[in-house]
């Protein structure tokens, strides 16, 4: 068993969580280097509610936290990924007699009422206790009808479960199971950019890269004055939201109104969306190098909007070499919607507030443009030049997820 200490002075009352894995479990060799980031996350999650301590015992982690900071702790880790569940539960003596009673109260306390039905589940990892899986089951099962009259046993769909895990020096009982995020533990796939706009899509793009252990960091392009702060600020709450799941981010405002003004003096308007989208990819690509990020992720959902047929894709990604991802290219408009809702982005990126993307749209964009006459197009102005005064004129903010707001610069 190893420790990581969350903070010192740890009172002798303390409630007790217990956190499961899932995908992980499934790394093979690997599954060590997994283990420990997971770990590392779940302190860094829990930073602001010391004192606590992080146990790691076999495929399961362990938190000793104070117990009024046990349900706050709760929310925070159902944000962790690698996560599948979490327990609070109570740890006893490896004795049959204190297995019976914590079963008995946990009964007591959880399920009242009249026709109550239980079962109890025994998982036992240390194969050293005399009593089998089975064998506990039968043993609790039997105490608990013996001493709670009224109370019947159902296998199938009972009132209460009563979980027991046998563990190398304790049990530990626990009857609810809260639902983590699952995934991978954000930071073991290596880092990327997100193209992060102020709508519903992107934000849902880069919560679905962290679940999959992407380190993100974003790219906003904005258009003063077109765009105000407003949109700014719009981006900076998402962000903050996805702090909650990924730890701080790394969120790069690019200016964009001048590659778009240059783009409307003197290129056909119907490819405007799509021109705009390449000197896009173009700066995130740079960027991406600069800070030695593997990967673009975007939100794009095939056939959404005009940009996003197949040929306008196409011709997008011809200007990067580095992969783009597009987690959210076979989901329509409810499900992006439904899953925005979920990790509560949905509110923020509907706020009225207007971003680059929506401005100069064409009446009749282009859907299937010919690559050499885009590129063509891009003759006319001094795209490699205005790129690189974008890109020096970048404005990087480390968002930090502080509930007061607070995130700092660096050029």
């Amino acid at each position: 068993m190893s420790i990581l200490k969350g903070g010192v002075n740890n009172t002798t009352m303390q409630s007790l969580l217990l956190i499961r894995y899932g995908e992980i479990a499934l790394k093979g060799k690997n599954r060590p280097f997994f283990e420990k980031r997971l770990l590392k996350n779940i302190k860094e999650a829990l930073w602001g509610l010391e004192p606590f301590s992080v146990l790691f015992q076999r495929g399961r982690y362990f938190v000793k936290i104070a117990p009024q900071h046990s349900f706050a702790a709760i929310q925070k880790l159902q944000k962790v990924f690698g996560i599948v569940s979490i327990s609070p539960v109570q740890a006893v003596q490896l004795e049959m007699e204190a297995i019976c009673r914590q079963a008995c109260l946990i009964l007591q306390e959880q399920c009242t009422g009249p026709d109550i039905t239980f079962k109890v589940e025994t998982r036992r990892a240390n194969k050293r206790f005399p009593h089998t899986s089975p064998e506990v089951n039968r043993i609790v099962g039997e105490m608990l009808l013996n001493s709670n009259p009224g109370v019947k046993v159902d296998v199938h769909n009972p009132h209460c479960t009563v979980n027991i895990e046998i563990r190398d020096k304790e049990a530990y009982l626990f009857c609810r199971s809260l639902p983590g995020p699952g995934g991978l533990p954000v930071g073991v796939t290596g880092p990327g950019l997100l193209l992060l706009s102020g709508g519903i899509d992107s934000p849902v793009a880069g919560w679905m890269a962290l679940k999959r252990g992407i380190k993100i960091e974003a790219l906003h392009f904005h258009s003063p004055p077109y765009t105000g702060e407003g949109a700014i600020n719009k981006v900076l709450e998402l962000s903050r939201i996805l702090t909650g799941y990924g730890g701080k981010i790394a969120l790069h405002l690019a200016p964009f109104a001048e590659i778009q003004q240059q783009l409307r003096l003197h290129c056909p308007e119907d490819l405007i969306i799509t021109l705009m989208r390449r000197a896009m990819f173009r700066i995130a690509e740079k960027l991406a190098h600069q800070r030695g990020l593997g990967v673009i992720y975007t939100g794009e959902s095939l056939g959404q909007v005009s940009s996003q047929t197949l040929e306008n894709l196409t011709v997008i990604n011809s200007v990067v070499t580095l992969p783009v991802l597009r987690p959210l290219i076979g989901f329509d408009k409810e499900e992006i919607t439904a899953r925005a809702r979920q990790i509560n982005t949905y509110t923020v990126s509907i706020r009225p507030f207007e971003d680059c993307c929506t401005l100069f749209v064409p009446p009749h964009p282009a859907t299937r443009p010919k690559l050499h006459i885009l590129e063509e197009a891009e003759q006319k102005i001094p795209l490699d030049e205005l790129i690189n005064r974008s890109l020096d004129n970048l404005e990087t903010r480390i968002i930090t997820g502080n509930p007061d707001g607070e995130d700092f610069l660096f050029q």
